[in-house]
């Protein structure tokens, strides 16, 4: 049986398109004045550092998030303001 670990593929471009469409389902819902559930059955660890570790050895990151860690002419969903600590 093949084992799946997302540590190895945590920021790559997948990994963006996926949040991203998150980000807008979640903005889309709330546009309802009505409370509703949000529960992720798949799930991780929460937090994956890009520096060290599982990560580091294909660094699928590189092609994915650290693209856009740069940029300043993102769209609204892209635009969040977050500091990244590094790991």
């Amino acid at each position: 049986m093949l084992s799946y670990r997302h540590a190895f593929h945590a920021g790559n471009h997948a990994d963006v398109l996926k949040h991203l469409i998150e980000i807008e389902l979640l903005n889309y819902l709330g546009q309802k004045d009505k409370p509703y559930w949000y529960i992720d059955t798949h799930a991780g660890a929460g937090a994956y550092s890009l520096t060290e570790g599982y990560a580091t050895k294909n660094a699928e990151f590189e092609t994915g998030i650290a693209r856009l860690w740069q940029r300043d002419d993102l769209p609204k969903p892209c635009a969040i303001t977050w500091t990244w600590s590094g790991g």
